[in-house]
C-alpha cells in the first residue's frame, strides 16, 4: 500500500488522541459541571509534548463555561486514561479550548440570509 505511512507520526497520534478523549468525555467523566461536549479537533506539537483539544459545547454561556472548567480540571484524569489506553511513550500535556466554529457558521449563515433578503 503506497503512502500508508507517508504522513507524520504526530498526525496519527492526533487522531488517536481525538478518538480516545471523545470516548473518555462521553463515558468516563462524572463531574456534574460537564454538559454536552464534542471533541472537534486536536492540535499536537511536533515534539508530541503539548496538545490543544478543541471542544464544541452546547448550552448557555454559563453552561459552556462550567463545562470548560470541568473539562480543564479533568485533564489529569484524561491523561491517565490516555496513558492506560494508548500505550504511548509520552502523553502530551492537554489544554482544553472551546471551538466556536458552530457559532461562527451560524453567524455567517445569518449574514448571508440577510444579504439575500435585502
Amino acid at each position: 500500500m503506497p503512502g500508508r505511512f507517508s504522513y507524520k507520526r504526530s498526525s496519527r497520534i492526533q487522531e488517536l488522541i481525538l478518538e480516545e478523549v471523545s470516548k473518555i468525555i462521553q463515558n468516563g467523566l462524572k463531574d456534574p459541571r460537564i454538559g454536552f461536549a464534542t471533541v472537534t479537533g486536536v492540535d499536537l506539537t511536533d515534539n508530541l509534548k503539548h496538545a490543544k483539544v478543541y471542544v464544541s459545547v452546547m448550552g448557555s454561556k454559563v453552561e459552556q463555561s462550567d463545562t470548560l472548567k470541568g473539562l480543564s480540571s479533568a485533564t489529569g484524569f484524561i491523561r491517565a486514561q490516555l496513558a492506560k489506553n494508548l500505550h504511548l511513550k509520552y502523553i502530551p500535556e492537554l489544554a482544553i479550548v472551546q471551538d466556536n466554529t458552530p457559532e461562527e457558521v451560524e453567524k455567517i449563515s445569518r449574514i448571508i440570509n440577510q444579504i439575500h433578503n435585502d
